[in-house]
């Protein structure tokens, strides 16, 4: 791996576009690096290339296919390097605000405003000695089970993540999604127990998808829920699949699944109308989504592998000042039988995703 880890170091050396990425029990990491430091923007769905955009979906960006050159390497398992993460240092006016905005939500659900909304916020952390090749090799050994990437352009920023759920996987007119919700820190036991609340919000975000895609396609295929786990996390995971009408674009399916009930709540559109006037900060790219949008080297007939951007972080590097500053991005699904400081301690675990592979001040 080490080459093409060089190769992206030289990319950002010179200020130049690059992504790279490793799906999902893959042994293999990719590489797309832009020829250019040009922002291309998508447009209509038809480009090929590694999209990466925003959640409120006023920011598509794109690394063209046709502007980059790929390259990809096979990643041996070793041991990755792991930070000491202390929890015991609790931000009370952060938790504070977090659980007021919470009890808002639930308050809002109890009037019948919605259903179902997914809070979240934001923590900065001041790094020491960052390296972005060695976060995200750590990545790639700490969760193979996820989409790690990292993404970088000098007009936008660098992100990371290790994300475990998959928006939309569609090779012609076949698709492949999932439904993701529930959460709970990994215990050890040797079986998962749910409560109703977590088996309630898996229901509505599967209701959701479903209901979407049945509109578009000719037949769904819904799996019974289980339990997977990324990371030090359990999350219940319905797969869900079909056959899309012929009159149905790609951009519409994706504009049907974004933002899914699993980031954004339902209503969608209420929801998300709560989000914006609560959360009190841009979410910018977190819960947006990213990945392979129509890409020749997928596959001959060019197919599209989209994933949302969750368990991630944006980093800021001041070469001038020699300080790194990284945020990170935690969010919990509210309903009517959510505990606030229940929904803290989530995204405290949560958190731990990105924290462990972390050096700190």
């Amino acid at each position: 791996m080490e080459l093409i880890l060089d190769k992206a170091k030289r990319q950002f050396t010179q200020k130049l576009p690059f992504v790279l990425y490793c799906k999902p029990n893959s042994d293999t990491v990719i590489g797309l690096f832009q020829q250019n430091d040009d922002l291309y923007k998508l447009n209509d769905f038809n480009e090929k290339g590694f999209v990466f955009a925003s959640f409120e979906g006023n920011q598509n960006y794109l690394i063209p296919e046709n502007q980059s050159k790929r390259e990809s390497v096979i990643w041996e398992k070793k041991r990755a390097i792991v930070a000491e993460v202390i929890g015991n240092n609790v931000d009370e006016e952060a938790k504070n605000n977090f659980e007021k905005v919470v009890c808002k939500g639930i308050q809002a659900i109890e009037r019948d405003e919605f259903k179902k909304v997914v809070l979240s916020r934001k923590e900065i952390l001041e790094l020491d000695d960052f390296q972005f090749e060695t976060v995200f090799e750590n990545l790639v050994q700490l969760y193979p089970s996820t989409f790690v990437y990292c993404f970088y352009h000098p007009k936008v920023g660098m992100w990371l993540g290790a994300t475990p759920e998959q928006l939309l996987k569609a090779n012609k007119n076949s698709f492949e999604t999932i439904a993701l919700a529930g959460t709970q820190k990994d215990m050890g036991l040797a079986e998962i127990v749910w409560e109703n609340k977590e088996k309630e919000e898996q229901q509505i975000v599967t209701d959701y998808i479903v209901n979407k895609l049945e509109n578009v396609a000719t037949e769904v295929i819904v799996s019974k829920p289980y339990s997977i786990k990324a990371g030090s996390i359990w999350h219940i995971k319905t797969d869900i699949s079909g056959v899309l009408n012929a009159d149905f674009s790609l951009q519409q399916v994706v504009c049907l699944l974004h933002p899914t009930p699993a980031v954004c709540g339902l209503p969608k559109e209420k929801a998300k109308a709560f989000i914006l006037e609560n959360e009190n900060y841009d979410r910018d790219f977190y819960t947006g989504y990213l990945g392979e949008l129509n890409c020749s080297f997928a596959t001959d007939s060019g197919s599209t592998d989209l994933f949302v951007n969750l368990r991630c972080m944006q980093v800021e590097v001041d070469s001038k000042k020699k300080e790194t500053r990284a945020y990170l991005y935690m969010g919990c699904g509210i309903t009517k039988d959510s505990v606030p400081e229940k929904e803290w301690n989530e995204s405290i675990n949560k958190s731990m995703t990105m924290k462990k592979v972390l050096i700190r001040n």
